[in-house]
């Protein structure tokens, strides 16, 4: 049976945990019990957000894993709020959190990019973008070069229609580049990486015109829609490894 701190050991090492110097702490934020626990039962998420907690609860898990936890920056200065309510859920109900920011967008076959490039059906990756030292992106490259409007209708049909879509690049496209969350300020560093099409989750204002001067399709299909990948490997994996039971808590944002 696997412990607490079978699993937390785990994951740090095969995400490298280390390697990032990530916003605020990749691993375990909230010990329930303690690192000897059982555990039997894991939920994963993107966000550590109540109605996420709640459907760990009812799941009976011990544990949940999520790609957005619940202690960024400096650290919790104050539980109030929602912060305390969340803290409160876990620590009622018994369920540790563990979480994994960048480790997870980044991971070659766990991570919410891989997922993405999976579906678009990209081979020949190799990584860009470089946040804090380390690159977070992917870039990969379609087996046959498809109109752009045909890589468009692939976004809508694997992870949802882009809630925003700059089509300023070639009209055939082959060179892909992805990076999942609120990763628009990439996409200089994708044209530099010699993509036709960057798809991320979320923009910023400057992004549109950035990607006309360009020359890059440019498609942001919501930051949630492009980082369920990661946590739901994480349960596969988890579920595979240690024989732990597994869920989803998918809890959609448009946002």
């Amino acid at each position: 049976m696997a412990t607490l701190g079978d699993i937390a050991a785990h994951l740090d090492q095969v995400l490298e945990v280390r390697a990032v110097r990530d916003y605020g702490p990749n691993g375990l934020q909230v010990e329930a019990r303690g690192l000897d626990t059982t555990v039997t039962r894991v939920a994963t998420a993107v966000s550590a957000n109540l109605a996420a907690i709640e459907a760990a609860m009812a799941f009976r898990a011990e544990l949940m894993v999520v790609h957005h936890g619940l202690i960024w920056g400096g650290g919790i200065e104050r539980v109030t709020g929602p912060t305390a309510r969340r803290l409160a859920a876990l620590l009622g109900g018994g369920i540790s959190l563990l979480a994994y920011h960048l480790p997870l967008d980044r991971h070659p076959t766990l991570g919410n990019n891989a997922g993405l490039c999976d579906l678009l059906g990209l081979g020949a990756r190799t990584p860009f973008g470089e946040v804090r030292g380390v690159a977070i992106g992917t870039v990969g490259e379609l087996a046959a070069s498809l109109p752009a409007a045909e890589l468009r209708a692939r976004v809508a049909a694997g992870v949802g229609h882009p809630t925003f879509a700059f089509m300023h690049g070639p009209a055939q496209v082959r060179r892909v580049a992805v990076c999942s969350g609120a990763a628009g300020d990439m996409i200089e560093a994708a044209r530099a990486a010699g993509a036709d099409a960057f798809l991320t989750g979320e923009l910023s204002e400057r992004a549109g015109e950035l990607a006309r001067e360009l020359g890059i399709h440019l498609l942001a299909a919501g930051h949630y829609a492009t980082e369920v990948f990661g946590p739901q490997r994480l349960g596969a994996e988890l579920a595979t490894r240690f024989g732990v039971a597994t869920t989803f808590v998918d809890v959609p944002s448009p946002l």
